[in-house]
């Protein structure tokens, strides 16, 4: 029998489930079709197997609460319609054997989940590390093959990495699991596995907003246990657009930068006899100041004062969201972009003055959208990626005027997606 007919004829069962990752738009549908189509065939070539199953993973955009996360306050983040794909199957070993489109086989043992320092920053740690602390937390673990296509670009700030890391639970979940294991367990396994395994000491955000889905927010007050709260708004009514642009810009010698800001944050709720800023209150903070000044320095105060302040506003714009006033939610989203700018100052590095893409963008993005749009600095901050809610009648304009900046096709024109990281089942 002919295999591409196959193929259609297999993949037509799934028309539903992919509407629900990716809308009704049927351009859209057709490049979603033909690209699960194309994995099939890859697996199917690969493995010389008909049983198969499709997993989908979202990225996330971090919408409010710029670095709140690692000293324990609120952020608001969602689900982005931009994900990675797998198409698996169990196999009879306790083998997990991954094609990631563009790299090449990976294969690890399951049987030995101690860290291997070889597999350090490497996709492989995050599986090892994701099966060993499946298997501490009581849950089960095999063998299975597959075939991963990512379409969350590295580097954007969209969390590739705890994308992929959901991606690789939620198949171990499915799979030996039957799908027992909640959203945030999944989020808090990789997570564990980035931390210990991986080498990257990161907060939970990321691995939460993909895994859940949709808009919410996070109280991280208790960062063993933080509190999700879904948010429920209309964001395809608006008439904006989510666009997320790629200024470029180096992120390897970024990590003392990332690595200060915690550090700076900690320092100074330490000094007022905080672990954590969420300990502190602006009233504290302004009252001690003066002394603070010489122990700390002023960029370390500039940073709790952008902590304070971002961490609240993330409460009001929940309370914008549900109050269906996207306005004042828009214009909460400026002050934000604001306060890292001026305050955190996580926008570019300051050993290399000369590179501002952050900056460019930023300023940019003001330009054609004041008094209309919103924007701000997208993640980690120092080189990447802005975000900004465009109304639909600048869209063009806004694209083209970032693009001939930072070149076609760096801006990405997404969606909050409701789906979290889930597996894509067929209609028979």
């Amino acid at each position: 029998m002919n295999e591409k007919k196959t193929v259609n004829e297999w993949m037509g069962r799934y028309r539903a489930g992919l509407e629900r990752l990716y809308g009704t738009r049927e351009q859209e549908i057709k490049i979603q079709y033909e690209r699960y189509s194309d994995l099939l065939s890859e697996f199917r070539k690969y493995f010389r197997t008909d049983q198969a199953r499709f997993f989908s993973a979202p990225g996330r955009t971090e919408i409010g609460g710029n670095h709140t996360d690692h000293n324990h306050g609120h952020v608001l983040a969602g689900a982005v319609n931009l994900d990675n794909v797998a198409v698996c199957s169990v196999n009879d070993s306790n083998m997990a054997n991954i094609i990631s489109t563009g790299y090449p086989v990976i294969s690890i043992d399951l049987s030995e989940l101690q860290p291997v320092k070889q597999e350090q920053f490497t996709s492989a740690a995050l599986i090892r590390g994701i099966a060993a602390r499946m298997k501490a937390l009581g849950y089960k673990t095999g063998g299975f093959n597959a075939v991963i296509d990512g379409r969350v670009p590295k580097g954007s700030g969209l969390s590739s990495s705890a994308s992929y890391e959901v991606l690789i639970g939620t198949i171990f979940n499915h799979l030996f699991n039957d799908g027992k294991i909640a959203a945030l367990e999944i989020a808090m396994i990789g997570q564990y596995s980035e931390n210990h395994y991986f080498g990257k000491p990161c907060g939970l955000m990321d691995q939460t907003a993909c895994s859940t889905g949709g808009l919410i927010t996070i109280d991280f007050n208790d960062p063993a246990c933080p509190l999700v709260k879904k948010v429920h708004f209309d964001f395809m009514s608006t008439g904006y657009s989510l666009v997320i642009t790629d200024t470029g810009g180096n992120h390897a010698d970024l990590n003392h930068e990332y690595a200060s800001l915690p550090i700076e944050m900690k320092m100074v709720a330490q000094n007022l006899g905080a672990s954590v800023l969420r300990q502190v209150s602006l009233e504290e903070l302004l009252e001690s100041m003066p002394g603070l000044r010489s122990k700390t320095g002023d960029r370390a105060l500039l940073r709790a004062f952008h902590f304070l302040g971002d961490s609240q506003r993330v409460l009001r714009q929940v309370g914008a969201l549900e109050n269906k006033d996207f306005s004042t939610f828009l214009s909460l989203v400026v002050e934000s972009g604001y306060s890292s700018f001026m305050y955190n100052q996580n926008i570019y590095p300051v050993n290399n003055v000369k590179e501002q893409g952050l900056s460019l963008g930023l300023a940019l993005s003001e330009m054609v959208l004041k008094g209309r749009g919103a924007w701000r600095v997208h993640g980690g901050g120092f080189a990447g990626t802005i975000q900004a809610f465009v109304p639909d009648d600048l869209l063009q304009k806004y694209v083209s005027t970032l693009e001939h900046v930072f070149g076609a096709n760096t801006s990405h024109q997404m969606f909050i997606r409701e789906m979290g990281a889930v597996e894509v089942e067929p209609v028979y």
